[in-house]
This record gives C-alpha cells, structure tokens and sequence, in this order.
C-alpha cells in the first residue's frame, strides 16, 4: 500500500491561472448567483470539459501518432538504472503526468533519458529538471 501511495501526485491537479474579459467574468458570476455552478472554478472546469470532449476523435488521434503514455506515468531509478545498462536512452512522451523518482539524480537523469515531452506536468526534483533542460520540450 505504501507504494501505491508513493506514486500518487501531492495535488490532482495542476493550478493555472488565465486572463478572462470583464464581460466573460460577469456572465460567469450570473451563471454562479443563478445556482448553474456552484463556483467560477466549477463553470471553468465544466468548460474545457466540454471542449476535451467535443474534440475527443481528434485528441485520440494526435496521442496515437505521437506515441504518448497516457494519464500517469512514472519513472523509477531502477527503470532508469537498467535503460542506462541497456545502454539505451528513455523518451519520455507524456499526456498528464510524468514523475521522475526522488531518488533518481541528475547524472543517472541526463545518462538514461534522451528527451522529455509532457502536456501536462512533470515532477521532479529541481536538480533533475535542471539536468534535463536542454531535453525538455
């Protein structure tokens, strides 16, 4: 169970912050003052829902051609460690959220992975993100 705990992110979500129009704003908070939302984050969230679903066949095929993992993915210093043995180098292609291990450091990060694309996030110490600057698209 303690592993299982591990590989959970510290937040299900990532915070972002966006720009909205005075008018855009306003029609928000109507819609929030007439019960419709419970909150501006709850309309904003159903929002691009809405748009991710709307765009799902389209979505499906760009994750297929790009060979992204999908959802969460987690790189252990033990799969790194063996990649590095291999003498073969990780892409890390992701769609949500990639980790790289707490444990893993910079030297082992820049030996066994070749490059980092994520849309979405990725957790790593500062160090390894560091080390993996000039990978990281």
């Amino acid at each position: 169970m303690d592993a299982l705990r591990e590989l959970r992110p510290k937040a299900e979500s990532e915070k972002i912050t966006i720009n909205l129009g005075f008018v855009d704003l306003g029609h928000i908070d109507l819609m929030v003052q007439d019960g419709f939302y419970s909150n501006r984050t709850d309309f904003i969230r159903t929002a691009i829902r809405n748009q991710l679903e709307r765009h799902a066949d389209v979505v499906r095929q760009s994750v297929a051609r790009r060979s992204l993992d999908l959802g969460l993915r987690h790189y252990g210093r033990a799969e790194l460690e063996a990649a590095q043995r291999r003498g073969e180098a990780l892409h890390i292609n992701v769609l949500g959220l990639a980790s790289i291990a707490p444990d893993v450091s910079p030297e082992l990060a820049r030996a066994a992975v070749a490059s980092v694309k994520v849309l979405g996030a990725l957790h790593a110490s500062a160090a390894v993100k560091a080390a993996l600057a000039d990978r990281t698209q």
